[in-house]
């Protein structure tokens, strides 16, 4: 009997071959692109889930409260590890601190070899492996309890000396300052994990030294210095909490302010996490895995109700053989059953296609989503998701044909008396290509969004200038600060070099320093400043402009200093004017008078808002070189900065890039993401295409007759092309009014995730109704002046 349906449907399929192809086309696609989004959402949700003890290791945020909102960072103070320590004995508490852009520097003399660590450098003690694990290939965590002790992973020590076996007992030096002996050597942590260190001081040997921003007091917390507990068993999240909450109370000494408080978030929410972020690639929000699958389950629900709506518009032309086969004794539940094989048997090949399409696509997959990893499309997770689309499409797209194909009744079906209304099918389709629109003009509205936001992000007024500035990382060490002012004069000698400026960081970075301070010889304000360091000419170089005041003068320690307008507003002066000449004080030390005060500019991403500021001259702090280019013969210039830069500093590596490029990387994923909603909605638009093109090629059959006698009666092509897209233009601007709303909920939402963005105006919905109706219009134009031309005495011989 199964083998006799699979028969049937075969001959179905040879007999409508362009029906058939545009079902298991539309199909394909649509099974494709579940199964690629799947892999994405699986492999975002499987971040870390491989670390023993998952779900009781807790991270230790610093959330600070003000009268005008919260703020949050990863990091705590340095002192808080040794307190913690002492006040919870019965939780496994470890820490790292973290460094970027350091210098490696192996072998000795001409021989040696030197390497950027753009990932990062990690502190830590043994005690952060025992809730971190990792697996040791050679030695173990208690390796880090010395000084100048050093572990490395396999990668990082085959990139070193092509060899791991070997290399324990050997020197590195770090920034040209500081030896260290490698002691150890772990397996590389996988890709999905959010904490893949691959050199791992002691963090004894920094805390010794008091370097990379080691401070012993409770004011200071950089992002950089994280906490990470291990619970027992029996120990809950809110008892911890509770603690944490008290012990703030006792170090902070916030007074009955509720300012700044020590909170737990889970390792489960770290990767998704996007108020305090990660130390990994990226930082995924579980909305957008949501969004992801939701698209995934619409592209699929689209190519379903192309097949219900030819399937239920090929019923028609069936009725005849249902109506033989119930003469000759097939009964309805047969009858049912043989059109579920029949949409089986085709799904079945659309599900074998999109396999192979998926295959093809899934090497591009890395430049649309953050994942380094080789996804593999064969393994049992995907195997049981493939078997469940199968069955799930075969349900959807299978059940209301079958239901009204085997309702027939055998007289009427063999009069050949079933229309269209008959099987009560006309309403149905339409309202399908309304769902079907209204899917595609939330995607549409949603790239239009996306594109128009980052748009906005690449051409907003950051408050300086970032291009064709060229940003040179360095060092802090004694001879690089020594030889800096030779080597800023002869930058200055190199055509095509305007400004100069050596400086801790640029104006708009991802990193904050953030600390207490007072103004005007008050207690401490009850929110945090953060600082910045550069030389006299940092405010030229970046063209900071100056509401009063002006610049400091040159300086290798803390003199006066420049704030920002947000920093006044928190303090309620009333003018730029008014702030000149008070002093202001950081971290409990000596007053400093403010010089200047320069117009806001954007501190961070343009998701974060502008935070409040000082900058001033710290010599020790300089590890950046800024350096402002003409924008002729910029090749020539950098060749000859580098020149210099090689002159002045032979044991370091040359690390060049521009600004404008290190901030477009501050909106990587948003850009992969708007690429990712343009992929799926073009395929979205695809899917309403064929199906569209599928109705109408039934419609023209259907017409042929009245065609040909409007054509008679005198109508133009036109007329006929109105007669065919008219339906089609309403069920649109039907599907627009449901997709509007919808869609400015979704994208009011993902714009949240920004402080600054566009607003959603009326040319976005506009733009979106146009291309729906474009699109739709040449889906069906070519059909309908096929039919509008025909000779209408060919038309009417036709039935």
């Amino acid at each position: 009997m199964i083998l006799n349906y699979f028969k049937t449907a075969y001959r179905n399929l040879i007999r409508h071959k362009g029906y058939a192809i545009i079902n298991v086309a539309g199909l394909a696609i649509g099974i494709a692109a579940c199964l690629l989004l799947f892999l994405v959402v699986r492999y975002e949700l499987s971040y870390d889930k491989f670390r023993p003890n998952y779900d009781n290791i807790y991270h230790i945020y610093t959330q600070d409260t003000y009268s005008d909102g919260i703020d949050y960072t990863p990091g705590i103070p340095f002192p808080a590890l040794e307190a913690l320590r002492a006040d919870l004995p019965n939780i496994k508490i470890g820490a790292f601190c973290s460094t970027f852009g350091n210098q490696i520097t192996i072998g000795q003399g001409s021989q040696n070899k030197k390497f950027v660590e753009d990932h990062g450098v990690y502190f830590a003690d043994p005690e952060y492996f025992d809730i971190l694990q990792a697996k040791w290939l050679v030695g173990n965590a208690t390796v880090l309890s010395q000084p100048n002790a050093v572990v490395l992973s396999k990668s990082t020590a085959l990139k070193y000396y092509n060899d791991w076996k070997t290399v324990v007992g050997k020197t590195l030096r770090l920034d040209n300052a500081i030896d260290f002996r490698i002691a150890g050597i772990i397996e590389d942590a996988p890709y999905n994990s959010d904490f893949r260190m691959n050199v791992i001081g002691s963090f004894i040997t920094i805390k010794n030294a008091k370097m990379y921003n080691y401070q012993d007091d409770w004011g200071s917390t950089t992002s950089n210095f994280q906490i990470y507990m291990l619970f027992p068993e029996n120990v809950t999240e809110d008892a911890i909490e509770k603690q944490l909450v008290g012990l703030s109370k006792k170090y902070y000494k916030n007074e009955g302010k509720n300012l700044r408080l020590n909170l737990l978030r889970p390792l489960k929410e770290i990767h998704y996490d996007t108020n305090i972020g990660n130390t990994g690639t990226h930082v995924m929000a579980r909305s957008t895995l949501t969004t992801l699958s939701l698209i995934g389950f619409l592209i699929i629900l689209m190519a379903c109700i192309n097949f219900i709506n030819l399937s239920t518009a090929q019923a028609v032309g069936r009725s005849k053989e249902v109506g033989i086969r119930k003469v000759l004794g097939s009964n309805r539940h047969q009858l049912f059953w043989q059109m579920i094989v029949e949409t089986k048997f085709i799904v079945l090949i659309a599900a074998l296609i999109s396999l192979v399409l998926a295959w093809l696509a899934l090497p591009y997959i890395k430049h649309v989503v953050s994942i380094e990893e080789d996804l593999s499309l064969f393994n049992l997770q995907t195997f049981l998701f493939f078997i469940l689309s199968i069955i799930l499409v075969t349900l959807l797209a299978g059940i209301y044909p079958s239901f009204i194909l085997s309702g027939f009744t055998p007289i009427i079906a063999l009069r050949n008396k079933i229309t269209s209304a008959t099987v009560g099918g006309i309403s149905l389709r339409r309202t399908l290509v309304v769902i079907q629109f209204a899917i595609s003009q939330v995607l549409i509205i949603g790239v239009i969004v996306a594109i128009s936001q980052m748009n906005y992000v690449r051409n907003a007024d950051l408050g300086f200038n970032k291009d064709a500035l060229l940003l040179l990382g360095g060092n802090t060490d004694s001879t690089t600060l020594k030889n800096q002012p030779a080597f800023k004069e002869a930058l200055a000698k190199i055509p095509g070099v305007t400004e100069i400026s050596f400086a801790s960081d640029m104006p708009s970075s991802d990193s904050n320093q953030g600390t207490n301070f007072a103004v005007d010889h008050k207690p401490d304000e009850n929110f945090t400043l953060y600082l910045k360091f550069g030389d006299e000419d940092y405010f030229k170089t970046f063209g900071l402009q100056f509401l009063a005041g002006k610049a400091y003068a040159k300086s290798d320690t803390i003199s006066t200093v420049v704030v920002n307008e947000t920093l006044l507003r928190k303090l309620n002066i009333a003018s730029p004017e008014q702030a000149l000449g008070k002093d202001l004080r950081i971290g409990g030390g000596k007053w400093k008078s403010i010089c200047g005060v320069v117009k806001d500019f954007k501190t961070n991403s343009l998701r974060e808002e502008v935070k409040p500021i000082m900058i001033s001259s710290k010599r020790n702090r300089y590890q950046l070189t800024c350096i402002k280019l003409q924008t002729q013969n910029m090749l020539k210039t950098q060749r000859e900065i580098q020149d210099t830069w090689d002159k002045f500093f032979p044991d370091y590596v040359y690390d060049g890039s521009f600004m404008d490029e290190t901030i477009e990387n501050f909106y990587q994923q948003e850009s992969q993401m708007a690429l990712l909603y343009k992929i799926f909605a073009g395929l979205a638009i695809f899917i309403s295409c064929l199906g569209l093109y599928g109705l109408i090629s039934f419609m023209v059959v259907q017409k042929t007759k009245e065609v040909g006698i409007r054509k008679v009666l005198g109508a133009s092509i036109p007329s006929i092309l109105i007669l065919f897209s008219k339906e089609f233009a309403v069920l649109i601007g039907v599907a627009f009014v449901i997709a509007a709303p919808l869609a400015w909920l979704v994208m009011s939402k993902w714009l949240n995730n920004f402080v600054y963005h566009i607003q959603m105006n009326a040319g976005i919905y506009v733009v979106a109704m146009l291309t729906s109706l474009c699109v739709a219009f040449l889906a069906v134009s070519y059909k309908a002046i096929k039919a509008a031309i025909v000779n209408p005495v060919k038309s009417l011989r036709s039935e």
